[in-house]
Parts: C-alpha cells; structure tokens; sequence
C-alpha cells in the first residue's frame, strides 16, 4: 500500500525543494500584465496557478505531464492490448511524472480496491434526499459528508507539522478515489433501478467496477468507462471544478470539503453539465424535426435557429482551444472501432461535418470547434446509460484524479490561501481613464 506513496515522495521532494528555490531567487521575476479584459472576461489565460498534472494547449489540447491524449492511448497499461488505457496508469502519471509499468498500475488497482468500503452513514445522507434530487445534488452530499473520515483534519487539530501535510492529504485523497465509482453506482441504482444495489467486485479495476456496480458487464461498457474517466480526468488548474478543489483546499479544508466544492462547480451548465445539453439539444431538434435520421441541410437549418434565438450550440467552442478537441477525436475514434451504427452517434458526426463553418461565419466565435461533451454523452447513450443527468456524476468521478492529484502537490509545496485583489469599477474606470469616477 505504501509504494505508490513512497515513489511520489521521492519524485515530489526534489520538486518541493526546486519550489523553494525558485519562491526564494524568483519571486520577482514578472510573468506577465493583466488587462482589464482579462479581469471582465473571467481572469483568461492569466498565469496565477501552480499546478503539476496537466497542461492545456490552445492548439495541441490536454497534455498530461507532457503527454497527448494520443500518446497515452498508446503508452498507458490496459488491461487488453487492445483495448483503452486503465485510469489508475494516468493517476500515476500525473502524481509521479512517469509512464507506470503494469505492476505499478496493479498496485494502485489493488490498494484502491482495499480503501473503496464506503461509511453506512454516506448512504444514509443520499437516501435522506428526495430520489428525484439531481444526482450532482445527491454526490455532493454523500463527498462533504465523509469528512467525518478525514485523516488530514485530525492530523492538523493534532497539531501535525506543516511538512508532513502532504503525507495525510495523499491518504484521504486516496480513499475518497476509492470509494467514489462506489458512491455514484449507489446513487445510479437509487433513482433509475428501485434501489437494488450491487456489491463492487474485488477483482476488478476502478473504472470496470464502476460498470459492474452500475449493472453493466459487457467489455465494451467497461472499455468505455475506462476511456471516459483518462479523457475527463483533467484539464489544467484554471477550469472551474479543478479551481474551485484548488481555492477551497489552501484554505487547509480537507480532500472532502474541496472536492464537494469543485463538484458543486462542475454541475454548472457551462462546466461539466454540457454533455447533458447536447443530448437535450439533439433529441429537442429531432423531434422537432421529426426524424431522427437528419440530414446534413436539417441540421445545418437547426443551427441557425439556435443561433438565431441567442442560444449556443452545446458542445462547441471552448475558452482555451482552438481546434477540435483531441478528447472529441479519440472518442470518435472509439466509436468507429465499437459502434457499427447509431443514430444518435451519426446524428454527432453529422453535426461536425455542418457546425464549424456556421460558426464560423459569424465572425464572433473565436473556436468553432466541438469540445469532448458533443460527443461522450452519445456514446454513453449507445451502450445503454441513456438517463442523461447522471452523467454529470460521470464526470466527476474521473475529474477526481486530476484535482486530488494536484491537492497533494498544493499541501506538498505548501500553498499558501489564496487571496487576489479585488476593486469597484470606479478603479477599473479610473485605470482606463475615464473621467466618470461615480459608483455604479
């Protein structure tokens, strides 16, 4: 159980120390200037966060710790040859820095397996609400209530040394992973299937257990769930759900308290509740199309509807990237080598083919592209998870691996509370020299 541990913190020390280096010779060195319109337009592409795991690029997309998406489908440990690459190998990647042999993946596996018992009380909070509660509503709750279980918290009212923070952050982090494919197969068997619960199987990986819990036990489901939490596991420091994980830890908060925070963030409709959207989006334009074979000038028209009521079409554009997101292109590519025929999946492919130039006639959409939510929610539809607001829940449970990751760098280097300036817009106004300086 300790080698994992073990192996980051003989990577980690050299980091830590390399951060106090820099802090200390550095710390004036300047980064670069803000603009007004960076601070209006939601802090974009502002350099003010540390964060180790990934790295997004405006025109290559995520790479985890140097790694395309591409890459790691070749590199990572699966559990077939041909099959999808285990997220417990890109868990390890982001934590060590190093592409993991099998062993190191089996052992993670393995000791996630012998932490994944969740509390009675966690199922008692989900079943204390209403089983219509939104299942964001429900994981959230089940998260922020095993900070009962938090080692980090009774470590630091013990009064632990500051240095040894990381060592009590990895442990609750490695325990909430562990238990979370657990929490959201309960909530998936509470609402959609009278409340008849499978037991996890010991002898599985995180993500097929996830499957198997949730009822379904065909390879391909496992495969895509497998795919689904490496694609969404992270995506830099800055998007909402990691940020928000981010803030709330360096005010000392345990795994638990940050995480239910950045999983309150990621429900929101402009984060990780997209996909949901664009099956909406989808099934609303075929019935009112009547078809659900439409053809390419259909959706075309539909777009131009949508553009035309002042609504967006979901799943394209992205505040970073400006090409067709590399998580969209594996799992197109999963689909051509799984799916021989869907509609709702051709119906995705249709949309990609029409959407780009319309969007990009308009002259006010800087990435006309499609992000990974215009097509996973189609695929999960495919193989028969068709209750469209639970995949939210989805998300979060792969969005664990990056967060938490980057919560054991934030505790390892010591990070203080965040804490940026904030001004009235008379300031703002004043800086940019505007004679007006009345409150508005």
């Amino acid at each position: 159980m300790e080698y994992i541990k073990n192996r980051f913190y003989e990577k980690a020390i050299k980091c830590s120390a390399e951060f106090q280096r820099i802090k200390k010779d550095y710390g004036d060195v300047v980064l670069g200037q803000v603009t007004i319109d960076q601070v209006f337009s939601g802090m974009k592409g502002i350099p003010a966060l540390l964060t180790e795991t990934s790295k997004l690029d405006a025109n290559e997309g995520i790479r985890f710790r140097g790694y395309s998406i591409q890459e790691l489908q070749q590199k990572l440990p699966k559990m077939q040859d041909d099959g999808e690459p285990l997220p417990e190998g890109l868990f390890y990647l982001m934590m060590i820095g190093e592409i993991p042999e099998n062993d190191d993946v089996i052992n993670i596996s393995k000791d996630w397996a012998t932490r994944n018992h969740v509390p009675q009380y966690a199922f008692d909070v989900i079943d204390a609400l209403p089983k219509n509660s939104r299942p964001m509503t429900q994981f959230s709750c089940a998260i922020l209530s095993m900070a009962y279980d938090s080692v980090f918290q009774k470590a630091y009212r013990a009064g632990v040394n500051k240095k040894f923070y990381w060592d009590f952050m990895y442990e609750d982090v490695m325990t909430l992973i562990a238990r979370l494919p657990r929490i959201a197969a309960y909530i998936y068997r509470r609402m959609y299937h009278n409340g008849e619960h499978i037991e996890p199987n010991p002898t599985l990986d995180w993500a097929g257990n996830l499957a198997h819990m949730m009822g379904f036990e065909s390879t391909e489901v496992k495969r895509l769930l497998r795919l689904f939490m490496v694609t969404h596991a992270d995506h830099e420091g800055g998007n909402v759900s990691a940020h928000a994980t981010h803030l709330v830890g360096s005010a000392l908060s345990n795994a638990y308290y940050s995480f239910a925070a950045g999983m309150v963030g990621l429900a929101g409709p402009l984060h990780g509740f997209a996909n949901q959207e664009v099956m909406d989006w989808i099934f609303e334009m075929n019935e009112q199309l009547g078809t659900d074979e439409a053809t390419d000038a259909q959706i075309a028209a539909y777009i131009e509807q949508t553009l035309l009521q002042g609504r967006v079409v979901p799943g394209y554009g992205h505040a970073v990237l400006r090409i067709t997101d590399p998580r969209f292109t594996i799992l197109q590519e999963f689909a051509e080598k799984y799916i021989a025929n869907d509609k709702i999946v051709n119906t995705v492919n249709a949309i990609y083919r029409v959407a780009p130039p319309i969007l990009e006639a308009t002259g006010k959409i800087k990435n006309p592209w499609p992000n990974v939510d215009a097509i996973s929610g189609a695929l999960l539809n495919h193989f028969g998870i068709t209750e469209h607001n639970f995949y939210t829940v989805l998300f979060g449970v792969s969005r664990a691996l990056g967060v938490m990751a980057s919560l054991v760098f934030d505790r390892l280097y010591n990070l203080p509370i965040e804490r940026p300036s904030s001004f009235p817009l008379s300031w703002f106004q004043e800086k940019a020299e505007v004679n007006k300086k009345g409150n508005c």
